[in-house]
């Protein structure tokens, strides 16, 4: 008998390690969730909702296949072991399949079960999945680990051109098994559900994903290269929920592009060679939580930023976390987030360099309150998005590089649609004072909306001095080689 453990891969088609299971013979699948770990790595509750909802869904498929669902308890990583070895004691398995995971934590997980399974006799596979390579294997001339991004890019190019990676069939329907699925919890205790309206908005299952995926390269990817940046306008895929939980893999997203585009990635259509770029990123920041496993310890990608003379100001924290920092690009991206689980890309480093840049506010503390809120929350691209935006991290924005909230404004939501979607209270200016209401002092119809809590221009001198006096400053983006 075959054990698939099932992860952040909530799919049946190409899913590596499942399909691997079901040709090795019959084939069982256990789900462990774990919910003090996922308490430590400030999972969002709307996060753990969606997961279980897509596994209820993914429960129905496997049964079509006859495969059966198992729940067991494993409330730290550190149980995992002991609770995988007793189901496998108990079903009388003879090899476990599960696909890689690659923060510190999850390796250390797998690497406990594999040796405690097979020190009993029973096999244990890994397998590539959640990746188009593995890492380990797109390096430096020098054998390192890539630090910039293009020099990543380049290499992934010259890989993919000499071999895409393939899709993996799904797995056909088993003779039936006297096994039988366990239900799937509907709340997981110290996780609140969240409200209909946010749910609604993430329907759950490889269908939806699927739905996405294809509307999005058929009907919407020629457009992503240039509506992408305006929050506004649906120029983006909405897929990275469905990429973070493996509803969807990176493999059926690449595939999807190459067929829009002819098959090219580097020419053709801007809008499908951009998104490819975007999932090379995703795949970037995985790499580096596996070269520098330093970023998996809430430590900074440049050790020389650790040095950095960030403010202790709760108050402001407290007013960027509840959208009322008086800047309203910032509080409606804020808002978004809050509602919906979900903040625009675009707006993720406005919001970023905001809390880091304008009020010098460690990048761990944006990281922490991100996670907390994300449905799509995935620790590497977080990691690598607010290590990016705060000059801390790898092939980052230069730490003279800061964002004008004011001018990403109007620069992006030229017409203050997104703002006036989600500050209803400014919905009666005009779209020039939308962007910075305190211009108008405190006429009537901004009464009700705070005054900024920063000045843009001295805050932003504040913050080039610190980065200025870090006793070893190297410049930011530099090179590997």
């Amino acid at each position: 008998m075959q054990l698939i453990w099932l992860r952040s891969d909530l799919r049946v088609n190409d899913n590596t390690a499942l399909s691997a299971a079901a040709a090795a013979g019959p084939c069982v699948a256990v789900y462990l969730p774990s919910p003090q770990q996922w308490l430590e790595h400030d999972d969002a509750p709307c996060k753990v909702d969606f997961w279980l909802r897509n596994l209820k869904t993914l429960s129905k498929a496997l049964a079509e296949l006859n495969i059966p669902l198992l729940i067991r308890n494993a409330p730290r990583w550190d149980d995992a072991p002991r609770v995988m070895l007793d189901l496998c004691r108990q079903l009388k398995i003879d090899a476990v399949h599960f696909n890689e995971e690659y923060g510190l934590h999850e390796t250390r997980r797998d690497a406990a079960v594999a040796d405690l399974l097979k020190a009993q006799g029973i096999d244990a596979h890994s397998y590539l999945d959640q990746l188009l390579f593995k890492p380990g294997t797109v390096l430096t001339k020098t054998g390192s680990y890539f630090q910039v991004f293009s020099q990543f890019r380049k290499v992934c190019y010259e890989r993919l051109h000499r071999s895409l990676p393939r899709l993996v069939s799904a797995p056909m329907a088993q003779a039936p098994l006297n096994i039988f699925s366990d239900a799937i919890p509907a709340q997981i205790q110290g996780f609140d559900t969240p409200r209909e309206s946010l749910r609604a908005l993430w329907p759950a299952g490889e269908v939806e994903a699927r739905r996405r995926l294809d509307t999005f390269a058929d009907a919407q990817i020629d457009y992503y290269q240039s509506e992408r940046d305006f929050p506004a306008k649906p120029g983006t895929s909405q897929l990275s929920a469905y990429l973070a939980a493996g509803v969807i893999s990176p493999r059926q997203c690449l595939h999807a592009a190459l067929q829009s585009n002819q098959g090219e990635f580097e020419s053709g259509k801007v809008g499908a060679v951009t998104w490819i770029n975007e999932l090379l990123w995703r795949e970037f920041y995985k790499h580096i939580l596996v070269g520098y496993p330093r970023v998996s310890r809430h430590r900074a990608f440049r050790p020389e930023t650790e040095a950095l003379a960030w403010r202790n100001a709760p108050e402001e924290l407290a007013a960027w976390q509840e959208a009322r920092t008086g800047l309203p690009i910032v509080d409606a991206a804020m808002r978004q987030l809050l509602e919906t689980g979900w903040m625009h890309n675009r707006l993720r480093m406005v919001v970023a360099m905001f809390l880091t840049k304008n009020l010098l506010i460690d990048w761990r503390e944006g990281e922490r309150f991100f996670m907390r809120h994300l449905i799509d929350g995935d620790l590497a691209a977080n990691n690598g998005g607010w290590q990016w935006s705060s000059s801390t991290g790898t092939d980052s924005a230069p730490y003279f590089r800061i964002f004008n909230p004011l001018s990403q404004s109007e620069k992006f939501d030229a017409d203050g649609v997104f703002i006036k979607h989600w500050l209803p209270e400014l919905a009666g200016l005009n779209k020039k004072e939308v962007h910075n209401p305190a211009q108008l002092g405190g006429l009537f119809g901004v009464a009700d909306y705070p005054r900024p809590i920063v000045d843009l221009n001295a805050s932003r001198a504040r913050a080039l001095a610190a980065f200025k006096n870090l006793p070893s400053r190297q410049t930011a983006g530099a090179h590997d080689e």
